[in-house]
């Protein structure tokens, strides 16, 4: 498998790529369906069903506030947390939501957004299904599959023969390290002189650039906030944020740790730290390729 760049690293929101971008993209992608058929308009009550993993984790990684950005149109890569915190907010305390920004209908979510712990959906552990009423009859519904780094499937993709995401026809295809150390020398390419040449089958050049630079400039502004927010980190845990008190620390003794080569590392974990501080704050991160491993690219490309 030779899988795209922009498929290992998608910008999104914490705290889980599954838990959280995958549901939000997920129904995000439900109203847009709605609003492509003409429907959207005709919905008085949409209900979202949780299964398996979903319904079993999902308050901790926050899939209900992801489930009501997505239904409101708001999609992953778009989403800036402050704004979003303000748009959950009002939906709870007004119990109305705008579908795909457009539509207003009531929305209780005690009773619009279950969390079906006892069933289980065959296909994958992470799945939901979106109903749209209209006078209390269905008139869409539709399971969608969040299978991991953000990615999505749904019901008719699932079932086709048509070739899994990330498989293409690359001039450069690889199956292990060994193969990609054999391409680089064959060729006399570098790795990353490779991984251009594959994505050029699916964009130009300068799209490849815009599209690494908002990589880059997402993953450096997800160090720079993690650096300057404090406070508790939502969950119930009630665990302090550290990175604001680790970087005041290494502020106070920068000059005289400039002799210590071993004093870059502590800088290399604070940068981590803060990204994947975010990222359990429901933050902006990068993909890298999960949420859960956020950390470690940003602050090595710092370095």
């Amino acid at each position: 498998m030779v899988a795209s760049t922009f498929e290992l690293f998608k910008i999104g929101v914490g705290p889980s790529s599954s838990h959280t971008m995958g549901p939000m993209l997920a129904a995000a992608l439900f109203v847009e369906r709605l609003a492509d058929a003409g429907r959207l308009g005709d919905v008085t009550r949409l209900e979202t069903r949780l299964f398996g993993s979903l319904a079993l984790t999902g308050k901790g990684h926050a899939t209900d506030r992801a489930i009501l950005l997505g239904l409101s149109g708001e999609r992953p890569e778009n989403i800036e947390p402050d704004a979003a915190a303000l748009l959950v907010g009002g939906i709870r305390e007004s119990m109305q939501i705008r579908l795909n920004g457009s539509h207003s209908i009531a929305f209780d979510e005690a009773a619009d957004l279950i969390f079906d712990q006892k069933q289980r959906l065959d296909f994958h552990s992470n799945a939901m299904r979106f109903t749209a009423f209209q006078d209390d009859q269905p008139i869409e519904s539709r399971v969608y599959y969040s299978v991991g780094g953000g990615a999505v499937l749904d019901e008719d993709q699932i079932g086709s023969n048509s070739p899994e995401s990330g498989l293409w026809d690359v001039p450069h295809g690889f199956c292990s390290g060994a193969d990609l150390l054999r391409i680089a020398a064959d060729e006399q390419l570098s790795i990353a002189g490779i991984m251009r040449a594959n994505e050029r089958t699916r964009r130009e050049d300068g799209e490849i650039a815009v599209g690494i630079r908002a990589i880059a400039d997402a993953m450096s502004a997800c160090i720079d906030r993690g650096i300057l927010q404090g406070g508790i980190l939502p969950g119930g845990l009630r665990v302090k944020r550290r990175a604001p008190l680790i970087h005041a620390r290494l502020m106070e003794r920068q000059e005289r740790a400039l002799s210590d080569p071993l004093t870059i590392l502590d800088w290399v974990n604070l940068w981590a730290l803060a990204v994947n501080e975010e990222n359990a704050a429901g933050g902006k991160v990068v993909t890298a390729p999960t949420n859960g491993a956020a950390g470690i690219v940003p602050s090595v490309l710092r370095f």
